[in-house]
């Protein structure tokens, strides 16, 4: 429990259901759709379509998704893959002869086809009971009618100011009176409204078929893209089996590749073989050995993680004892590693995460994402979709598995987590930030059942990330400075993160109590709300 004197958040506890966002206005909608009779996930689904609006730097429906969920808090865990493809046009060839060695954020070559719209839709009439046009008329309202800007979204919205831009369509919207707008104004998007009302009207097809289809197509092509009314036709997201290893007596679940989750139980397996008793998870030698094992999981990353329908990834040797122990064994305790390979991706940005748990117990562990601030910053002008930059992704390399291809998805950063024990859910989570999501799975995690940390501390304490493919440390400003020296004296370089380190939600379901326990991360502007 944390110091009350200080300042700080405590955890949320509740007995009927909890929402957990990274907004607080998208949390009060997963509340009070729960409360209207929804269940988790009609209201992960409504609180997502909120953020899509008033996050929109971070998330929205022209980006991915990926799901975990347990139906009355079972053991059963349903997992769902909604992140979209490449155009059926995009050989490696292609990109060969047209002289382009890696995609830009800002071309049309980073846009792969938005999963959300069929991701919400699948998943609503699978295990919802809600309509799914119902569920989108408070992300409608706020959309139409205004919504204020809170100070994490104004921060990020600042700083994408310059690639805003460049595009005419977004600095129209999205730079009113020519510059961002300022925490506690009040900002509309219309066409969006208006496409979100056309979802509602007529599912999901008024979206991947139709005038809306046809603004995205028409301005992707304007500017070079291979996206076809066809490739959006095609759409579809697919329920996948999910992935599991042990760390401390519960059985971690994660979303298997295209994602990153296995990146996360690579971790997990590295770590539980370190002694934590006695030890201060904010000390030099805890944290060096965090930075080093992310290096070496995030080198596997790099080298073998793709999709798995068009490449081999190599999973349960990844989980296996043996390759965690080989990891392990190659940490120096007294020195940071040197040879480390290229990175062979482009750095993060962001994403939201949503966890909601009902009163009979189903548990939503969700993620949506455009991958950077804004996506590829670029915006179709009448259905006002802020467009992914995902393809950024992939690779422009034949011979690496994760080389971009027609109908291929692109590696993933986005990754839901479910804790498991005794056969019954325990704990949704997530954590925001890119890359840093696998680094940061094994953060909370460790923080929480190794160091006895509640959910809100485990969020709370400062972080750190190995930056995938080099030498650098970003390091937060919590840490002390005895810390930071120690770890440079270690053979660490330091650097100062652009922005907070991700973000995270979770909670925690109390069988025995029969109550749940939340918490959301102060990075960013959201809440854990109960009931």
């Amino acid at each position: 429990m944390r110091n009350l004197e200080l300042p700080g958040r405590s955890t949320v506890h509740a007995r009927n259901g909890m929402a957990a966002t990274s907004h607080v206005v998208a949390t009060s909608t997963a509340i009070s759709t729960l409360q209207k009779g929804g269940n988790a996930m009609d209201a992960a689904v409504a609180a997502c379509a909120v953020q899509c609006v008033v996050e929109p730097e971070s998330t929205g429906i022209g980006g991915d998704n990926f799901c975990l969920f347990s139906p009355e808090g079972s053991d059963e865990i349903v997992a769902f893959n909604g992140s979209g493809k490449a155009p059926a046009a995009a050989t490696a060839q292609w990109y060969i002869d047209q002289g382009i060695t890696e995609i830009a954020q800002q071309s049309p070559h980073s846009v792969i086809v938005p999963g959300v719209i069929d991701a919400w839709d699948q998943l609503v009439r699978a295990h919802g009971t809600m309509d799914l046009g119902e569920l989108l008329q408070p992300a409608i309202a706020l959309a139409r009618d205004g919504y204020v800007i809170t100070p994490r979204v104004g921060a990020d919205w600042e700083s994408q100011k310059g690639l805003l831009a460049n595009d005419a369509n977004a600095a129209k919207r999205f730079l009113p009176n020519g510059r961002p707008p300022r925490v506690g104004e009040i900002h509309h998007q219309p066409e969006l409204a208006e496409t979100l009302q056309k979802i509602a009207n007529h599912g999901r097809d008024a979206f991947y078929t139709g005038d809306v289809a046809e603004d995205i197509v028409s301005y992707l092509q304007s500017l070079g893209g291979l996206h076809t009314m066809q490739d959006f036709a095609n759409t579809q997201g697919d329920f996948v089996t999910s992935i599991k290893s042990d760390f401390r007596g519960y059985d971690v679940y994660e979303c298997p590749p295209n994602g990153q989750g296995v990146i996360a139980l690579l971790l997990l397996n590295i770590m539980k073989g370190f002694d934590t008793e006695g030890v201060d998870p904010l000390s030099v030698e805890r944290l060096h050995l965090e930075i080093e094992a992310g290096r070496l999981a995030y080198q596997d990353r790099n080298f073998f993680l793709a999709d798995p329908t068009q490449a081999d990834v190599p999973v349960d040797w990844l989980l296996s004892e043996e390759h965690a122990a080989d990891l392990r064994g190659k940490i120096d305790p007294d020195r940071a590693m040197t040879d480390l390979p290229p990175p062979t991706i482009p750095k993060h940005e962001d994403t939201v995460y949503i966890t909601v748990v009902d009163k009979d117990k189903n548990a939503c562990s969700f993620i949506n994402t455009l991958f950077h601030n804004f996506g590829s910053v670029q915006l179709a002008p009448k259905s006002g979709v802020m467009l992914t930059n995902r393809g950024q992704g992939f690779v422009i390399d034949p011979d690496h598995p994760n080389c971009i291809a027609p109908n291929k998805r692109p590696m993933h950063t986005i990754i839901p987590g479910m804790l498991v024990k005794d056969g019954r859910a325990q704990m949704p989570f997530g954590v925001m930030g890119g890359h840093y999501q696998s680094f940061g799975h094994m953060h909370f995690l460790t923080r929480h059942l190794d160091f006895g940390k509640d959910l809100q501390e485990a969020m709370d304490l400062p972080r750190l990330f190995p930056e995938p493919g080099t030498g650098a440390v970003d390091v937060e400003g919590g840490f002390s400075s005895d810390v930071v020296d120690g770890l440079k004296a270690k053979g660490h370089t330091i650097t100062r993160p652009a922005k907070p380190i991700g973000g995270s939600q979770a909670i925690r379901i109390d069988w025995e109590n029969n109550t749940l326990t939340g918490a959301s991360d102060p990075r960013k502007d959201g809440s854990a709300i109960g009931y």
